[in-house]
């Protein structure tokens, strides 16, 4: 059955904040405070797009980590606030995009495996959480990405069934989520930091920027 459109989930990290620079340089001080010199995100692709229970449990079983996941969750967590609060900036084109996918109306929603605490403050300083209909944050279900649990609230929170909206993401921990979700998935690979050739295969659509999602939507919606 073809998909009613409804509504676009939209990951934060790497599509509307272009903050995977910056991971590299949390992630940094975030393991020197436990005895990892000199971090530079050579395991990035381990991490990124994923929960940060997750993310940590990885670095704890890499680096031999004592602390428990709970405590390396509130250390990192603290070190990114400062990070998302006053440097992170949003990609160029975000509010452009939203407000076209405004005009078809559609419900737009934020599903972001980064907790509140640190996604709260930068929607608040770059003035853009006004455009979305649910902000669902990490914290908000028990099992993060890679598993559907994000987006099948997002959807429901939008009021809509999860196979009619499209998961823009730029991770494949997200993408897959997306997918198991049955919505229509679109990549965003960001070749800084991973081979775009990943993504073959892995999502329904693949763009080179967010201002590309606008004609692909339109170009799937009932004339």
């Amino acid at each position: 059955m073809t998909p009613t459109y409804q509504a676009i989930l939209f990951d934060c990290d790497g599509v509307i904040a272009d903050s995977e620079a910056s991971w590299n340089d949390i992630d940094r001080v975030h393991l020197q405070h436990f005895g990892v010199p000199d971090y530079r995100g050579e395991q990035k692709e381990h991490v990124i797009g994923r929960s940060f229970s997750i993310s940590v449990g990885f670095y704890k079983d890499f680096f031999g980590l004592s602390p428990s996941v709970e405590e390396l969750v509130e250390q990192r967590t603290g070190v990114a606030a400062q990070f998302y609060a006053e440097k992170i900036p949003i990609f160029d084109g975000v509010v452009e995009t939203l407000l076209k996918l405004q005009a078809m109306n559609l419900k737009l929603a934020l599903a972001t495996s980064s907790v509140s605490r640190l996604i709260m403050p930068f929607l608040e300083r770059h003035d853009i959480a006004k455009y979305f209909d649910a902000i669902i944050t990490g914290e908000m279900v028990k099992n993060g990405k890679p598993h559907p649990d994000i987006y099948l609230l997002a959807a429901q929170k939008c009021g809509v069934d999860a196979k009619n909206c499209f998961v823009i993401e730029d991770a494949l921990a997200g993408l897959q989520a997306g997918r198991a979700t049955g919505a229509t998935t679109v990549a965003i690979p960001d070749a800084r930091w991973l081979d775009p050739k990943l993504f073959e295969g892995q999502a329904d659509h693949i763009v080179g920027e967010l201002s590309e999602i606008v004609p692909l939507v339109r170009s799937m919606l009932p004339s």
